[in-house]
């Protein structure tokens, strides 16, 4: 069961746009990846996914949920729906039986004696039977459907999780790529001055050392793009983003109304009313035998015909009946088991999801104060060593800070989006 998930963005292919939709300094940062310098260690590998501004989250839900595996056993729950509603509604409680009886003394005696015999058996309801098993059908009704809601919220919190994989690796591409520029600015720059006496070779090396050590974040960068976007490809068979999956946190304030904890207690009412029906069920059906008969006498030219009734009554049978009220009464425990067992999840869940986001908020307000003062520190350590005031080591390390802080603020940014999505998970809000 998948209960959790993770904003909007814009993604094409590497090769392509990237806007990933959230405050103004982000999207300064992040900007157009047509301005990405192409590495000569890009691998030939792409999984291209466009933008659709026509195509909404409920849309993609909608085809990741018809592609889902779980499809098949909804389709054999309504078989047994049917059936089940079958069995309730048919004028008898079990099949009858029709026997025939012949009877001779050919072999024996042969004095010509003859004997026919055709029984109808004809099985009669037990008390309530008929009541327990039109509610059986009901509840196994309401479980297969609760089960399609709790499947399609399973499928929602999985392509939520895909969607907000897809803008956390995209931004830490377009990060990234906006290091790997700086770095060869930087590089041309320590080479220039280099060139004109005023850096040494070291520095130099240490500049080229900077710039691969970024192409080299950038291609692993690639690769995590291109993972998350083929596994959104598998679990949706689309090869389209919508343009925005952002969403509003939910007012609801707990599972309550989530189908996963619905579908749970459904089942609880099945194994109940399936109880139920085995308590009336452990007992034989009487039944009701109606026959006629045929009878030629011994050197008698003359037949007898006749029409007898006979009425079956089956007593005792505890041997019979201990394994099927057994049977119900382990059925409902797992049940009830399985039901407990997911509500501490969602218990937990839901106390991660509100804190988590919680915690989200704060890191973010924390966040774009670091960055702030990482660009201002970046700005006049730049211009210190243009000047000649400061070294190239401290510049890197300088830097090295600001390039954490922006990773730290545009990762929270899409952490809080992620966050309520995974509330909304949680709550059993669909998007």
């Amino acid at each position: 069961m998948t209960i959790f998930s993770r904003f909007s963005l814009c993604v094409a292919c590497v090769g392509c746009s990237v806007n990933i939709a959230v405050a103004a300094p982000m999207q300064e940062q992040v900007g157009s990846s047509q301005s990405r310098q192409q590495s000569t260690y890009d691998v030939d590998h792409l999984d291209e996914l466009k933008i659709n501004p026509g195509l909404s989250l409920s849309e993609v839900l909608e085809k990741a949920y018809a592609r889902a595996p779980m499809q098949a056993s909804l389709q054999s729950r309504d078989v047994m729906v049917s059936a089940r509603n079958r069995v309730a509604n048919a004028m008898l409680p079990s099949t009858p039986a029709l026997s025939v009886t012949h009877q001779n003394d050919a072999i024996g005696s042969g004095r010509g004696e003859r004997d026919w015999q055709a029984e109808l058996e004809l099985p009669i309801w037990l008390p309530k039977q008929r009541d327990n098993r039109l509610k059986v059908a009901e509840a196994t009704q309401l479980t297969t459907n609760a089960g399609r809601q709790s499947l399609k919220l399973q499928v929602a919190g999985q392509v939520r999780e895909a969607l907000w994989d897809i803008a956390f690796n995209d931004n830490n591409l377009s990060l990234a790529a906006n290091k790997m520029q700086l770095a060869n600015k930087l590089q041309a720059d320590v080479e220039k001055r280099y060139h004109a006496g005023e850096l040494a070779k070291t520095d130099v090396m240490l500049a080229e050392q900077e710039t691969l050590r970024a192409e080299k974040e950038k291609l692993l960068a690639e690769a995590e793009l291109m993972h998350a976007r083929h596994r959104y490809y598998l679990l949706t068979g689309l090869r389209e983003l919508p343009a925005s999956y952002e969403e509003k946190q939910s007012s609801l304030e707990d599972y309550s109304q989530s189908s996963i904890w619905l579908e749970a207690q459904t089942k609880v009412e099945l194994a109940e009313t399936e109880r139920d029906l085995a308590q009336v069920e452990s007992h034989e059906n009487m039944q009701v035998m109606l026959n006629v008969r045929n009878i030629k006498g011994a050197f008698d030219t003359t037949s007898n015909d006749s029409v007898g009734v006979k009425l079956r009554i089956p007593f005792g049978g505890e041997a019979r009946a201990a394994p099927i009220r057994a049977a119900a009464e382990v059925g409902v425990g797992n049940a009830v088991a399985e039901r407990e067992t997911l509500k501490f999840e969602l218990e937990a869940a839901m106390h991660e999801a509100e804190h988590n986001l919680s915690v989200s908020r704060s890191e973010l307000t924390i966040a774009a104060k670091q960055f702030e003062i990482a660009q201002e520190s970046l700005k006049l350590a730049q211009k210190a060593f243009q000047l000649g005031e400061t070294d190239l080591v401290s510049l890197l390390r300088v830097q090295a800070q600001n390039f954490e802080a922006e990773r730290a603020f545009t990762t929270r940014q899409i952490q809080v989006q992620w966050d309520i999505a995974r509330y909304n998970q949680t709550v059993g809000v669909l998007p």
